[in-house]
């Protein structure tokens, strides 16, 4: 499976986005139809940011051979030359100089997008961002999205970004884009209602709606735009730390605030992913090494770090807790024992017993307690175990005449180096009702014409 990483510890903006993108391998060619349809052109360039080589994509129209640095945590509030007075928001967010060109009602940004000739995929995760935009004014502003102005957020400068954000990810087209908790920094930030802390109301707003976590500081400035946010928000699955990947492109995008302490950039890794499925042990193992990295091995076997989410039922329906197994593997769950036990005053009750990736933690402790009604779940905090590397191959049994196949899963160490054989059950039971089978003479024969054939 291949992801897409962020690190959000230095916020997230339009143009941090998409040189991050680009610095990860996105084809910036790709964009043509933004630059066509808006008279624009991204440049694209390397800058250094504290030490670090980072690429750094501003806008420039093309019609005033003007520049726009959008988003960015850029040090300019808006001022557009002529334009800043008519801004109502025209120095709501620092980090977004997303104010040029036009202002666009949401109905206009949304006919207008819908006017690019984007690639379906596209125009939808664009106009979803778009939306969340709305939304997040609308509700700041007590209005309907109908009626939403988005001033210098529905401006060209931020449908270049939010557009050029949604066909750069397109074009590397990850399976799973996440991002650490994002910080939006400190501070206060001046509008034309006044001035307001930092996060901005819409930052706050759309972060409501997002899966990853919102974080203040680390420093007092503004980190996190709205635009950034929204699109994070769309696109991007929290994660507490980056997933462990195979790197196979990694890269920087540039803000254009330069910061005291650290450098301005947002990280993305993108890499492989080992499927979840792919992940699963029968077998908890706590080691003693905390220093090892998660392909270390012992005897062949490989390290996996896990969490491990315990809580006690007393009230639960047994229908509630005999669905716990497919309900937390939809969640991210990757075992889920339940052991009956008695409780205070003799109640009978359950313990149950859920093993996950410390990125789904969240994810599992919020839909068991939606699922069983649980008041505190107990996380005894990143664990590890020994995984074998795991393989299928589908087995051929001929019975009466007729051919089956049954998967069969194939364990071994890192070096090949095979142990066991088990059958699928669901596949064994299906073709034992068929073939009118008992299902252990079924797995027995589907692991013997796998031994067979190596």
């Amino acid at each position: 499976m291949t992801t897409l990483a962020f690190d959000g510890r230095t916020g997230a903006s339009g143009d941090m986005l998409l040189g991050a993108l680009v610095a990860a391998g996105a084809d910036p060619d790709v964009l043509a139809p933004v630059e066509d349809a808006l008279d624009v052109a991204y440049d694209v360039t390397t800058v250094t940011k504290r030490g670090v080589r980072a690429t750094s994509v501003t806008v420039r129209h093309t019609a005033d051979h003007g520049g726009h640095v959008a988003g960015g945590n850029g040090a300019e509030d808006h001022e557009h030359a002529t334009e800043a007075k008519s801004h109502e928001h025209a120095d709501t967010h620092a980090n977004d100089a997303e104010g040029h060109g036009p202002h666009r009602t949401y109905p206009e940004v949304i006919a207008f997008v819908e006017s690019m000739d984007l690639p379906d995929p596209v125009e939808t995760d664009a106009l979803a961002v778009f939306e969340r935009l709305g939304r997040a004014e609308a509700a700041i502003h007590g209005t309907a999205l109908e009626d939403t102005h988005f001033h210098e957020v529905g401006a060209d400068d931020a449908i270049a970004d939010v557009v050029g954000v949604a066909l750069l990810v397109a074009d590397l087209a990850p399976d799973r884009i996440a991002t650490t908790p994002v910080f939006a920094g400190g501070g206060e930030v001046s509008m034309s209602h006044g001035t307001y802390p930092v996060p901005a109301p819409a930052v706050v707003e759309i972060a409501e709606g997002a899966s990853w976590r919102l974080r203040g500081g680390p420093v007092e400035t503004e980190l996190l735009t709205p635009t950034g946010a929204a699109l994070l928000g769309h696109y991007a699955e929290g994660v507490d730390e980056t997933p462990a990947l195979r790197v196979s492109d990694s890269g920087y995008g540039a803000g254009t605030k330069d910061l005291d302490e650290r450098p301005n950039v947002l990280r993305a890794v993108l890499g492989e992913e080992r499927e979840r499925e792919d992940e699963t042990a029968e077998t908890e193992v706590e080691t003693a090494d905390e220093g090892e990295n998660a392909r270390t091995t012992r005897n062949g076997l490989v390290r996996d770090d896990v969490v491990v989410l315990e809580t006690n039922l007393d009230d639960a329906p047994p229908e509630v807790i005999g669905g716990l197994q497919d309900t937390l593997a939809d969640a991210g769950a990757r075992d889920v024992s339940v052991v009956p036990l008695t409780m205070k005053k003799g109640r009978p009750g359950h313990l149950v017993k859920v093993v996950t990736k410390p990125a789904d933690a969240g994810a599992v402790v919020r839909r068991l307690a939606e699922e069983t009604g649980t008041l505190g779940i107990r996380e005894t905090g990143a664990r590890h175990r020994w995984i074998a590397e795991r393989d299928f191959e589908a087995a051929a049994i001929e019975v009466d005449g007729e051919t089956y196949e049954v998967a069969v899963k194939i364990a071994s160490d890192e070096a090949g180096e095979v142990y066991d054989y088990s059958a699928e059950y669901d596949d064994a039971h299906a073709v034992a009702r068929e073939a009118d089978l008992p299902v252990r003479e079924v797995m027995r024969r589907a692991v013997e014409a796998v031994r067979a054939e190596r």
